[in-house]
């Protein structure tokens, strides 16, 4: 009897969690948010409640869904409880969010410590019931008086766009306030000063942010440089900009390039533009979901390190140099310069400003698609502010130079071999490979990111649509900093070190 008793035990502990010392079972959720809007009419209180209830009841047959595959922690998307609000109408789907810091709160157990707060209330109960972390984002109302706060909104308080991290016990275990609004967001305020948040859980070091804050160096890369964290939990309402801003692609992009887990929950709102979850590594995506014919959700489920191993960046010396048929043509608001790939394999050099790009390739397609090969280096300005040095192959819209850089979804170019490689001297690159396929194709497992390289010795099954390192130099995000060779100059003659460099490259790339 006291043998069963101990059996039973172990089974019990064992089903308790799916984690060991080295894993844990993640899972992302990727939300068809049903919101309705009427800038007109707000609702009322009570109309934003059962609203919101709809969603809620998708999250928590997910979260069950989750749990019985496994999983220790799920995120779900940005906006997904509530849907785009105006400021106005934003105000009735809002709860006052306590700061866990500050204080400790189980809303499933202590339901009435604070007055009007059902959403918390029930992502804490799904929390709890299934023995899961909860990680949410809804909107947080803060009141503040206008007479001694100068920053106070005219309306009396200030509204959020927060992230809510839910213990597997239902505890408010942590609350991060997004930091970096989109153009669009003006339903919701800033906070009074950037937010670092993490959370310990007993998989790991876990950071969180939001969507747009991905892009810069405060929060994103400050959780994982200073903090230490092992995992990003990321809700986002992400909207699609082809050939670079793909949600999957730099979701992925960025897991590779900090060495970090990445877990990505997007809302699914086709006509926005908005659909792609991954569960990332720094080896790549591990489960990745991108559909824009489908109007239904998605729940991702995937196993993985709690200690992800980090890939080390290095920079490769490339001579400054300029091709004779170079053109310049714009990708997303920005003026890469560019070489058309006209042979089949070559090995060609592309410089803007302080940054130099190779490629090293073979391809076979139709002769009516036109690939470029190109470089950027100068401060973005569009939808946004910030630096940016990009060496990118991509395929161009149609047989036009200016197309090259615009989007498109399709392609019938295979690659048989590439190596894609940038003199960068800041250490944030990521990389980037997008190909043809249902969806957006990341090419998971063809290709590799080594030694700050983009290499794929055997080349991609599917078509290709773009390559890319994008690097992030935040240190010039403000717009002062210059070039160490001027503005958009590239160097009109060839060195002696390019000839004999470009010799060694014709020399091996023959050998390969």
């Amino acid at each position: 009897m006291a043998m069963y008793a101990i059996l039973v035990l172990l089974w019990m502990s064992q089903a308790a969690c799916s984690y060991d010392d080295t894993s844990f079972v993640a899972a992302v959720y990727e939300h068809a948010v049903v919101w309705t809007s009427d800038p007109t009419q707000p609702p009322t209180r009570q109309e934003a409640i059962d609203h919101m209830k709809h969603n809620l009841d998708v999250y928590r047959a997910q979260t069950r869904e989750a749990k019985q595959q496994g999983a220790d922690i799920i995120v779900f998307p940005e906006d997904g409880i509530h849907g785009f609000q105006s400021r106005d109408n934003q105000y009735a789907y809002l709860e006052t969010i306590p700061d866990p810091e500050k204080i400790v709160w189980n809303p499933c157990d202590d339901p009435d410590r604070f007055n009007d707060t059902p959403v918390q209330q029930d992502l804490s109960c799904m929390a709890k019931g299934n023995d899961i972390y909860v990680v949410a984002n809804f909107g947080d109302k803060q009141f503040c008086d206008t007479s001694e706060d100068s920053s106070c909104p005219n309306d009396g308080r200030y509204q959020f766009n927060t992230d809510v991290v839910f213990a597997n016990d239902g505890t408010i275990v942590a609350r991060y306030h997004k930091e970096h609004l989109f153009m669009t967001e003006l339903q919701f305020n800033r906070p009074p000063a950037v937010e670092l948040v993490t959370f310990q859980t007993p998989f790991g070091k876990f950071g969180v942010f939001t969507c747009f804050d991905v892009l810069f160096h405060d929060p994103a890369v400050a959780l994982v440089e200073d903090y230490g964290v092992d995992t990003i939990v990321f809700p986002t309402a992400w909207m699609d900009v082809l050939p670079l801003f793909v949600s999957v692609e730099f979701h992925q992009a960025w897991a590779m390039g900090m060495g970090v887990n990445f877990l990505s929950a997007n809302t699914h709102v086709l006509d926005r533009r908005m659909t792609g979850s991954t569960i990332s590594t720094p080896s790549g995506a591990v489960s990745y979901y991108h559909d824009m014919n489908s109007t239904d959700g998605k729940l991702l489920v995937a196993e993985i390190a709690i200690k992800p191993i980090k890939n080390v960046v290095t920079s490769t010396d490339l001579p400054i140099t300029e091709h004779d048929t170079a053109f310049v043509s714009d990708l997303f608001g920005d003026p890469f310069t560019f070489v058309e790939l006209q042979k089949e394999s070559d090995y060609v050099i592309v410089c803007q400003n302080d940054l130099c790009c190779s490629l090293n390739y073979t391809k076979s397609g139709i002769s009516s698609e036109i690939y470029a090969f190109g470089a950027f280096d100068d401060l973005h300005t569009k939808e946004g502010q910030y630096y940016l040095q990009i060496c990118a192959l991509v395929k161009c819209a149609n047989s036009s130079r200016d197309s090259c850089g615009q989007p498109i979804s399709d392609a019938q170019t295979t690659f048989s071999y590439l190596h894609l490689a940038g003199n960068f001297k800041f250490p944030h690159v990521f990389p980037e490979v997008l190909t043809s396929g249902i969806g957006m194709d990341l090419a998971v497992g063809e290709w590799e990111y080594k030694d700050g390289t983009i290499l794929s010795t055997s080349g991609f099954s599917k078509p290709l649509l773009s390559a890319a390192l994008f690097g992030r130099v935040y240190e010039r995000d403000d717009g002062t900093s210059k070039h160490a060779s001027g503005a958009k100059e590239l160097h009109v003659h060839f060195s002696l070190m390019f000839v004999l460099f470009s010799a060694i490259q014709g020399i091996l790339f023959e050998w390969l």
